[in-house]
């Protein structure tokens, strides 16, 4: 793990691709189990390859494997159970793919660029509505309550910062968090020209 005097602290302001969150140590030996954001698990947990922070930190990935639903990685430099603790919550990044033969305009492999949730329409879904059939409902008659304005890394998971319609002047312009969950946050399309999220908070989550 060391410093990268080159490295943006701000992952908005460049092309990086949000991989993993550190999560629980595994063992006594440094291994930290992650929860892991991407479909390419086998290139980016290699031996070998360099995730980043916001804040300019590389950890390189000294030997990853799969347990279960779970990935678990030992990081070079991290060899004991309280280095691998103090890793709690840390969510690193990795630099997109630049060959030559990948489109701008493609969706990257992995997800989805930090930048391109901002100004996303947030519709609320309904009681019929669910992680399973998120995906194919009809939007066109569910509310958009607002727009996405930023997402926050915290320590327990990232949040949609929301600036609300309001269906009340009292809620206009007010902000929201919402947790970024698969139970809460069950579909997001971050298609430029009609891409939205869709959001089913409990109740209470969007009072001001």
């Amino acid at each position: 793990m060391k410093q990268s005097n080159d490295f943006n602290s701000n992952p908005q302001e460049r092309d990086l691709l949000r991989v993993c969150r550190i999560g629980r140590a595994q063992g006594l030996k440094g291994e930290v189990n992650v929860q892991s954001f991407t479909d390419s698990e086998e290139k980016r947990f290699a031996p070998g390859s360099v995730l980043v922070t916001k804040d300019g930190r590389e950890f390189t990935v000294a030997r990853s494997r799969k347990f279960k639903q779970r990935r678990i990685v030992l990081f070079e430099g991290i060899d004991n159970r309280n280095a691998s603790e103090e890793l709690k919550g840390i969510v690193l990044y990795c630099e997109p793919d630049n060959s030559a033969d990948i489109s701008n305009t493609e969706e990257p492999e992995d997800g989805w660029y930090i930048r391109d949730l901002i100004d996303l329409d947030v519709i609320l879904g309904g009681e019929d509505i669910n992680t399973e059939n998120a995906e194919n409902i009809d939007i066109d008659s569910l509310p958009v309550i607002g727009k996405v304005t930023n997402v926050i890394n915290s320590p327990a998971q990232d949040l949609f910062e929301i600036r609300l319609n309001g269906e009340a002047d009292t809620q206009a312009g007010k902000i929201a968090l919402i947790p970024f969950v698969e139970s809460i946050v069950p579909f997001v399309d971050a298609d430029p020209e009609s891409g939205y999220i869709l959001i089913l908070p409990p109740p209470g989550l969007l009072e001001i």
